[in-house]
């Protein structure tokens, strides 16, 4: 099925040609139609299906048919992101798909100058693609006005709910004051997931392209069973056995990202590294020279899991196992897409083999084990010992990926009461 029998006009379906785009992905072809005719879409789909083109082709055939002038501050179509990389990316996208018409498309995310953005605000916009908590910050300052809103996408919404933004979502919603076309793509459903889909969608048609919380069926799975202390030294040695030339490693703390990309490159491997800490502007070089083949390795915390897209990556390595089971799914979703075959590496010492059943019942398939001669993981007894005498284990943390201090936290708790009280005297008013 082509674009072309969507009736998208000609300039859309000559920009869609000019990015590669041939034949519809089946979640286009399920959710686009619908889509077309206003219907809220609920939308189960994995990562690498096409899914931007199937929420955005719609609101952007839409706008074209009925254009309307800009106006200060006004936005015509929001879509949520949980990330800057996922943000980024999809205005790019949409870029590149409203390259003959008269549209215009920002993001706003953290990272990056508040006074560049509220610029592009300011001149009002077709399509805004924003990261929850920056979007807050720009409605406090009036640089940003909902109040006549058409469209409205949450784009990997569990992410978003992983990342604690309920809060910050339910504040945005509280501001708009027309009822726009709502679509929600996740990748994973929980019981919190369906209780917002409930809150913001209206007789919504459901879209499945797969087996909730299923993993791409291109992907390969392997295990590697090893203890903590050896993952360095076997992802070195599997990367120069196998002459891996392009490897993303997952790992759950920054220190770890850190110490890692320095013992890479003792070993003569060029690595670079991506996770919160790094400022956006050092993340976005990483990602060049990662996608360029200048490093061949990119080393990066759960921040990097959504919005990366990186054609043709063959191998994703889980360097820790995610805290979550649902962010295995997210994680290895950088491979594998577009149909291309990809490869899912997972390093598991005895400590993480209950994430890893975890995820097994997730994903709904068994994982192959391969035990390398050499690696195998300490005795039972060996690791009980360890247990019990290394009181850092004790003391583990929790998730840091993304950390939040004290004064970002009361930053941000400023930010939802203003809003929150913005909300209110609106409604007085009326």
């Amino acid at each position: 099925m082509s674009f072309a029998s969507q009736s998208f006009s000609p300039e859309i379906v000559r920009a869609l040609t000019e990015c590669g785009y041939e034949k519809l992905t089946p979640i286009q072809q399920q959710a686009i139609p619908h889509a077309r005719r206003g219907h809220d879409i609920l939308a189960n789909a994995q990562t690498g299906t096409g899914k931007t083109a199937a929420f955005s082709l719609p609101i952007i055939q839409q706008i074209c048919d009925k254009p309307k002038q800009r106006s200060r501050f006004n936005v015509r179509a929001l879509i949520l992101a949980p990330t800057r990389e996922l943000a980024a990316q999809i205005a790019k996208n949409i870029e590149d798909y409203t390259k003959y018409v008269s549209i215009n498309v920002a993001a706003i995310y953290g990272g990056t100058k508040m006074a560049s953005q509220e610029k592009k605000l300011e001149q009002g916009l077709d399509i805004l693609v924003a990261t929850p908590g920056r979007l807050l910050e720009h409605m406090e300052l009036n640089n940003v006005s909902l109040a006549n809103l058409e469209f409205l996408v949450f784009d990997e919404a569990d992410r978003m709910l992983d990342m604690g933004f309920i809060s910050d979502i339910r504040l945005i919603m509280n501001d708009i004051r027309t009822q726009p076309q709502t679509m929600l793509f996740s990748a994973t459903f929980s019981s919190q997931m369906n209780k917002l889909s409930n809150e913001i969608l209206r007789k919504p048609k459901r879209i499945s392209v797969s087996p909730e919380n299923a993993t791409a069926e291109t992907v390969a799975h392997v295990v590697y069973p090893v203890d903590d202390d050896r993952k360095r030294e076997l992802l070195s040695e599997l990367i120069g056995k196998k002459n891996w030339q392009q490897v993303l490693v997952f790992v759950n703390y920054k220190e770890t990202a850190n110490e890692l990309v320095k013992e890479l490159k003792l070993d003569g491997i060029k690595a670079v590294l991506c996770h919160g800490d790094k400022a956006q502007s050092a993340r976005r070089r990483a990602l060049e020279e990662f996608k360029e083949g200048k490093a061949r390795v990119m080393v990066a915390t759960e921040v990097a899991a959504r919005g990366l897209d990186i054609q043709g990556l063959p191998h994703v390595v889980n360097y820790d196992m995610p805290f979550l089971a649902e962010d295995y799914v997210h994680r290895i979703g950088r491979t594998g897409r577009a149909g291309q075959q990809g490869h899912a590496v997972s390093f598991v010492s005895r400590e993480e083999e209950l994430t890893l059943v975890q995820v097994e019942k997730l994903i709904r398939q068994r994982i192959r084990r391969i035990q390398l001669a050499g690696y195998e993981p300490a005795n039972r007894d060996a690791l009980l010992h360890k247990m019990q005498t290394k009181s850092a284990f004790k003391d583990r943390q929790g998730r840091t990926n993304n950390p939040t201090d004290q004064s970002d936290a009361e930053r941000r708790a400023r930010l939802r009461r203003a809003v929150l009280n913005k909300s209110k005297i609106t409604k007085l008013k009326k």
